[in-house]
């Protein structure tokens, strides 16, 4: 898996699916939750998204906005509405206050139009995925007309019909949305995304990302790494070291303690031993002493307080 596959594996839509919402002016949605990533986006129509610091951002027609928490923000129909806000969240109620309505279900044959917005929290699992958040602004917006819009096409479709096993499909075209929306966000002209993002596509870094990525236990060296990229010991370190910030070798610890720190989590019964095996530790002192340098507690302490 790549360097990208490997942070988002944590972010998982499981029923996490607000809803849709059906608006007429005036209206002002105040998501409350502050889940950790937020994707939101219009199926027609258009407003604002308002973070609770930071300035404002237009969702127009087909326009993908994600938001990072914990903060929350609220969707309104200009800024400055008249409209009251109205507390929303994974479990709100169905309440109806003027001309705006938010619900759970989806098709309403007697609605007429309006701004359709359709809204996926992620919540946040373990450490890997909080890599991938840290690379992110609390506020990104990716407009229409990119590699999302037959997603959107899908969307559309599904949230149409009431059918078995909607939300199974649901929760996989928000990670698809939330993959595409991302991908075109780190690739936006002028942008600054984060350093192995760039660094997966050189031929040389981005495949050494790849082998640690896909073999994070094994013992590797940087002449074993460079042997099977088919460089020098010398040319993949500068590469890697340039690229990505980091050598090679310090690239592999953070990630193996961060691998560690989730499956110490997950693995409850696993012994401090086992988990060191599977991130490449021949022995639990080795590990428990890296674990700690890296990370500034023990294992068993991060057990603990998680």
């Amino acid at each position: 898996m790549d360097a990208f596959g490997d942070l988002f594996r944590g972010l998982r839509a499981q029923g996490s699916l607000f809803g849709s919402s059906t608006l007429t002016p005036p209206w002002s949605l105040h998501f409350v939750d502050g889940a950790p990533l937020t994707l939101c986006t219009v199926l027609d129509g258009q407003g604002w998204i308002v973070p609770e610091r930071g300035e404002p951002e237009p969702l127009r027609d087909r326009d993908t906005v994600v938001v990072r928490g914990p903060e929350t923000f609220t969707f309104v129909d200009e800024i400055g509405t008249s409209a009251r806000p109205l507390a929303c969240g994974e479990f709100c109620a169905t309440p109806e206050l003027g001309g705006t309505r938010h619900r759970i279900g989806w098709h309403d044959p007697g609605q007429g139009s309006g701004t359709t917005l359709i809204v996926g929290a992620y919540p946040l699992r373990g450490e890997i995925s909080r890599r991938l958040l840290e690379a992110l602004p609390v506020v990104l917006r990716v407009e229409s007309g990119g590699t999302g819009d037959p997603v959107l096409d899908h969307l559309a479709a599904e949230v149409a019909v009431d059918a078995p096993g909607q939300q199974l499909v649901l929760d996989r075209l928000l990670d698809w949305m939330l993959v595409c929306t991302l991908r075109e966000w780190f690739d936006r002209p002028g942008g600054e995304p984060p350093a192995w993002w760039e660094a997966q596509r050189d031929p040389v870094a981005g495949e050494a990302l790849r082998l640690l990525h896909a073999e994070p236990a094994t013992s590797w060296t940087v002449a074993g790494l460079a042997g099977r990229i088919g460089v020098s010991r010398s040319t993949l370190a500068k590469r890697f070291t340039d690229l990505v910030g980091e050598p090679p070798l310090t690239y592999l610890t953070r990630w193996r303690m961060t691998l560690a720190a989730d499956l110490l989590t997950e693995r409850e019964a696993a012994t401090i031993g086992e988990i060191a095996h599977v991130v490449g530790y021949a022995d639990p002192f080795t590990f428990s002493a890296a674990f700690k340098r890296i990370r500034g507690t023990t294992p068993s302490a991060h057990r603990r307080a998680t």
